[in-house]
């Protein structure tokens, strides 16, 4: 038997008998977490007594009979709006001092009915941070959740203890600053998101991101004007509220059914050829194939940055957790409509229909514009010293008998399932070490059945070469990335340093398969 019908015979009949739990389950088991085991995270790892086979209590499915809300009761066609802007609270030249609450808050996004999310400062979509390079940044985070928290700075070149790792929970009730100095030469398009240990999805789909943008004082497009477009999904239950996963979810990834950009369900966006526009993917599980009919993209930037030319596409293809930068071209004015083709990354015990999903009505004007030949010039790729290989992989044999599983051997069961060198994450181990600077080759292999993006943190990644079927293909242009999808049997080749010393992550950034295990530990030495 192949292993798509095996899966399919095993999960349906459990998907079918309906696995459920109360929703009030996860606080209350968060609530009574051991705070000793919390307290020593960040300070000594090897007397941490987490047992992830044990400890499954984050594990959570939506009610057997559950509805979602009606899209007609969701407002659309509205005009967008700006990203709220988080506020410098210094009146020093180079310093950017701020305050994040993170809290629970009552927002009525449907008429009449007041939703329950986790926001940053109370606000959905969160405040966008914006800094430029060498501006020393201080953030007081607040965490005024019932449960641990982190602020993981996405792609950003932060030392590590001050980069929001699983280690480092700020507890409930507690407070902690983040400091660190934006380097020179990092500029980029960046977000920040929750990183706590197993839940960082679920905080995030209740709606813990933001943008974060580092600006250089002038490059190749510093003239034109900007325009953030931050896309995230949402889902609500008839009374608008946010379930939590189904069983499919925690295989596949949690995908809302509502597409939001800036918050925003179907708006309308006004858009003009000299515009600069950073796109961000800062969705949990979704991935993007963003295009626009009778017109064309012009790739300008990645996640770290320019890139060395500008090109021109008729898609762009995102993956959870990556961004670009962008300008619109066409051939005049007009109304246009945004739009996501359908991907297949092979989504377990899913049978779906290639739909073209619409995201916004597009309102286009042509002006004027001077595009550089050179956007940016790259220093001379350095060879590699070291060499590291990652595998990723799932282990099916954990989803035989799920019929006849409780419901916590369930849990069980989906800890051990996504790998990376065959191991499930362990807080307590190091999987991997490098030496700080120097320059090492990564080979990344995904040996599952489904697209995985893989995730290094502290540092940008240059793609060297991908191999699929026996064909290698070098990158298409030079770039540097924080976040890369994998292919099923693709083998990847990525050319990176570590500038800092510490414990770094990498993983799957489709956050469940995250929290289930699909994470490493990097420590970094002299």
């Amino acid at each position: 038997m192949n292993r798509r019908n095996f899966l399919k015979l095993n999960v349906l009949s459990l998907a079918s008998m309906g696995v459920a739990y109360a929703n009030s389950h996860m606080g209350h088991n968060m609530d009574m977490m051991d705070h000793d085991m919390m307290g020593h995270m960040g300070h000594d790892m090897d007397k941490m007594p987490i047992n992830r086979e044990i400890d499954t209590s984050f594990i959570q499915f939506a009610k057997k009979d559950l509805k979602l809300l009606d899209q007609k009761y969701f407002p659309k066609g509205e005009a967008l709006k700006a990203l709220p802007v988080l506020k410098n609270e210094s009146k020093e030249k180079n310093v950017f001092r701020a305050t994040i609450e993170v809290k629970e808050s009552q927002i009525e996004v449907i008429k009449g009915k007041k939703t329950k999310f986790y926001t940053y400062n109370g606000l959905i979509p969160a405040p966008k941070i914006e800094v430029y390079e060498g501006d020393k940044v201080e953030i007081l985070v607040k965490n005024t959740l019932k449960e641990p928290t982190t602020i993981h700075w996405h792609g950003l070149l932060v030392p590590p203890n001050q980069d929001g790792n699983p280690h480092d929970a700020i507890l409930a009730g507690q407070e902690r600053i983040y400091h660190f100095t934006i380097p020179q030469d990092s500029a980029g398009t960046y977000w920040y998101h929750p990183h706590p240990h197993f839940i960082s999805s679920k905080q995030v789909f209740m709606g813990l991101a933001g943008c974060f943008v580092v600006k250089a004082k002038k490059d190749a497009l510093s003239h034109l004007k900007e325009k953030d477009l931050m896309i995230t999904d949402l889902r609500l239950d008839e009374n608008a509220q946010i379930p939590h996963n189904t069983l499919i979810d925690w295989l596949n990834g949690r995908e809302g059914e509502f597409v939001l950009i800036n918050g925003q369900y179907q708006p309308k966006i006004k858009l003009a050829s000299n515009e600069r526009i950073r796109i961000y993917n800062t969705s949990a599980a979704r991935y993007l194939n963003l295009r626009i009919q009778g017109a064309k993209f012009i790739l300008v930037g990645t996640d770290g940055g320019l890139i060395e030319k500008p090109i021109f596409k008729d898609e762009i293809f995102l993956t959870p957790a990556s961004r670009v930068e962008v300008l619109i071209d066409a051939a005049k004015d007009g109304e246009f409509k945004l739009e996501s083709g359908y991907y297949d990354r092979d989504k377990m015990m899913v049978k779906e229909e290639p739909n073209t999903l619409f995201l916004a009505d597009i309102s286009f004007k042509k002006e004027k514009l001077q595009l550089p030949k050179t956007l940016r010039t790259f220093k001379p790729l350095e060879e590699p010293k070291d060499f590291k290989e990652v595998i990723m992989s799932e282990d099916h044999m954990q989803m035989s008998g799920l019929m006849n599983k409780n419901e916590e051997e369930l849990r069980i069961a989906l800890v051990s399932m996504f790998l990376i060198n065959g191991k499930s994450f362990d807080l307590n181990a190091v999987d991997l070490h490098s030496k700080v600077g120097v320059v090492e080759e990564w080979i990344v292999v995904n040996k599952s059945h489904m697209d995985h993006p893989f995730h290094i943190h502290g540092t940008q990644f240059e793609l060297i070469s991908s191999k699929l079927n026996g064909k290698v293909k070098k990158a298409e242009f030079r770039a540097l990335r924080d976040t890369i999808n994998v292919r099923p049997n693709e083998e990847l080749r990525l050319r990176m340093k570590q500038d800092f010393i510490g414990h770094r992550m990498y993983h799957c950034h489709i956050l469940e398969h995250e929290d289930l295990g699909m994470m490493g530990n990097l420590e970094v030495k002299e």
